[in-house]
């Protein structure tokens, strides 16, 4: 986490590279894009908006650009040879959430993510409901509306991912002469995302993905789905809080909603008696509503990371506080 002064107050940022492997990425790579992320995030020009929405914005889209992690460029390539993304931003003073899936030929997702959020506080001359999420050529015919950067379908494709969909497509088209074996743990790079708290002691969140490799064509995953990937609270009488991002196996993340839940649960304890053991409540989520329903389900090893920034009310001040698990 990095924290930059502003005003009197600082802003606070957290990022991740995701709960999977990194394979032909070594750690330190990884640590240097993230080290990146948080740098740009905080430094911007006197012309970019400092609220924490803006914060995770741009560091999620630093992360996008590195073709090491599978968000934006470098993603993970579908069954069909290409590059499909997933992002979600949420504001947790207003509740607002946005998020784009499987969009192609889009330069950075979560731009476009952050814009639909805005664009659904605007009032419409109909009275129509705006959306919160956009997929496939109907989200990328919004970013064109927007002015958000598109690119050529394949210019998103990394020669990283190229040669990591050649191999394990060749296996799986192969499959009936014999096992083609199971992917390896560091062909299945995950999530990227980012939490922040502003000088106005605002949270935010947000999450980035590719997918895993060889998804199939459409799938959308946990980085584009209300409640799964990414959570932001704060309540408008007391200075507390929390902001979530979290990665790992979708479809698992997905079923359970594990990102509102730990929302819910760490605003349930905080209410019932005012104390909060935060990483107490964050084990218990993910043992109790995550692990063992899955295991129940004949899951062997479902797969989940969070990181987690809570605002806690101290004596005398707010209380800003990481955790992941």
């Amino acid at each position: 986490m990095m924290q930059a002064p502003m005003k009197e107050r600082c802003v606070y940022v957290a990022v991740h590279g995701g709960a999977g492997y990194h394979g032909v990425a070594s750690e330190q790579v990884v640590k240097s894009a993230l080290k990146r992320a948080c740098a740009r995030a905080l430094r911007g020009s006197p012309l970019d908006d400092s609220s924490a929405l803006s914060v995770v914005e741009r560091a999620i889209a630093v992360l996008e650009d590195d073709e090491y992690l599978n968000a934006g460029y470098g993603s993970n390539l579908t069954i069909d040879g290409t590059v499909e993304c997933d992002a979600a931003v949420m504001d947790g003073l207003s509740g607002d959430f946005g998020s784009v899936g499987a969009v192609p030929g889009l330069k950075n997702p979560i731009k476009l993510a952050s814009a639909l959020l805005r664009h659904s506080r605007e009032p419409d001359p109909l009275g129509r409901i705006r959306p919160m999420t956009l997929v496939a050529s109907g989200a990328h015919s919004f970013a064109l509306s927007q002015g958000i950067q598109t690119v050529a379908p394949n210019e998103m494709i990394s020669p990283r991912a190229t040669h990591e969909w050649q191999k394990w497509k060749s296996r799986l088209d192969h499959s009936a002469d014999g096992d083609p074996g199971s992917l390896p743990q560091d062909a299945m790079q995950d999530t990227v995302g980012a939490v922040a708290w502003d000088d106005e002691g605002n949270l935010a969140a947000g999450v980035s993905s590719g997918g895993l490799l060889l998804k199939y064509s459409g799938r959308i995953g946990e980085a584009a789905t209300f409640g799964a990937g990414c959570w932001a609270q704060q309540s408008r009488t007391e200075r507390s809080g929390m902001a979530c991002s979290i990665s790992g196996a979708g479809e698992h993340i997905m079923r359970g909603g594990l990102a509102r839940v730990l929302g819910e649960a760490l605003q349930s304890q905080q209410s019932d008696d005012g104390e909060l053991d935060t990483h107490h409540v964050l084990l218990r989520i993910l043992n109790q509503q995550f692990t063992e329903p899955l295991h129940q389900r004949g899951e062997q090893m479902p797969n989940a990371g969070v990181l987690l920034l809570t605002k806690e009310q101290g004596e005398d001040d707010e209380v800003v506080r990481k955790s992941s698990a």
